[in-house]
Formats: structure tokens, C-alpha cells, sequence
């Protein structure tokens, strides 16, 4: 596939995805090189809480998928990406529509690279910043991501241990 549509469907992969449709978000842009997303919350009836601001779930749901997405990308079929957990801190109400930038520079893919290298499992943390279009912080959201080299993660699940 050619890499210009590479991005493309992924946008477009999220967007016609059920699960992340029902969050009321949409990705607007995916970088050609599958480093960069970008995610649009826009307040409208379906997202709107009950004292006219963003619904706190849409606001932590719309940032559920960008980074194991990039990185499932970015490290290939030999790898493990999970959620393991998540947190947001309200900053101020949503009045209007949000966006949030996921990047995994190449440094960070390498560092990864490496340090599975040492050890076959690890947690990431990344922290992402829904903004107004005035570039004001309305909600912080930490995710931990649990990453693994997939031989790794099967053999323990299947309960066998390394000598």
C-alpha cells in the first residue's frame, strides 16, 4: 500500500470504528509517517453533560487508541500494546470543541527499542492535553501503556517462566 494512504486509513479506521465514533471525537489527522494523531472533541448535543459543557467521559474516552495505535505501528507485528491504565485531571469546563496531539517521535521508538532489548516488558506513560482552539489545557489525561515482545507476553500467559 502506498505510504500516502497509510495514514488515511487509519484516520478513517478510527472514525468508522463504533467504539470510538460513540465517544463523539474524530481523528483529523494522521501524519503520513504514522507519528502524529490528532483528535477533535467538538461540544454538540451528543457530548454536551447536563450544565451545557463537554461530558467528562468523552473527554477521557476520545484519547483512548491514538498512542497504541502509533505505537503498534511504529515497533511492527513482533509486539505487544496494551492499555494498563489511565487518569484525567479536569483543568476547566469544555465550552467549546477540544483537540489533542498523540506524537511518538523516532527517539521514543528507539529508546523503546531498547530498552526491550534489556527487558521484554515495560510501561510507558504519556501524558495529553485537550486544548481549545486558544490553545488553553481544559483536561490532562495520563495513560500507562503496558508494551511487550509478543514471544515474551504469550509465554507468560501460558504460565511459563524463563531459566
Amino acid at each position: 500500500m502506498p505510504a500516502a494512504w497509510q495514514g488515511r486509513l487509519i484516520r478513517w479506521g478510527f472514525n468508522l470504528h463504533p467504539a470510538y465514533r460513540a465517544t463523539g471525537g474524530r481523528v483529523d489527522y494522521v501524519s503520513p509517517d504514522i507519528t502524529h494523531i490528532r483528535v477533535r472533541l467538538p461540544l454538540n448535543r451528543r457530548t454536551r453533560n447536563v450544565v451545557g459543557s463537554l461530558f467528562g467521559g468523552s473527554l477521557f474516552a476520545v484519547t483512548d487508541g491514538p498512542h497504541p495505535t502509533l505505537l503498534m505501528w511504529a515497533l511492527g507485528p513482533d509486539f505487544i500494546v496494551w492499555d494498563k491504565s489511565a487518569s484525567i485531571r479536569y483543568r476547566r469546563p469544555g465550552r467549546s470543541t477540544l483537540y489533542g496531539d498523540f506524537r511518538i517521535p523516532p527517539e521514543e521508538i528507539a529508546r523503546i527499542r531498547a530498552a526491550l532489548a534489556e527487558k521484554p516488558e515495560l510501561d510507558c506513560q504519556y501524558l495529553i492535553e485537550l486544548k481549545d482552539d486558544a490553545g488553553e489545557v481544559h483536561a490532562v489525561i495520563e495513560r500507562t501503556l503496558y508494551i511487550a515482545v509478543k514471544h515474551h507476553y504469550k509465554s507468560k500467559l501460558r504460565g511459563e517462566t524463563r531459566k
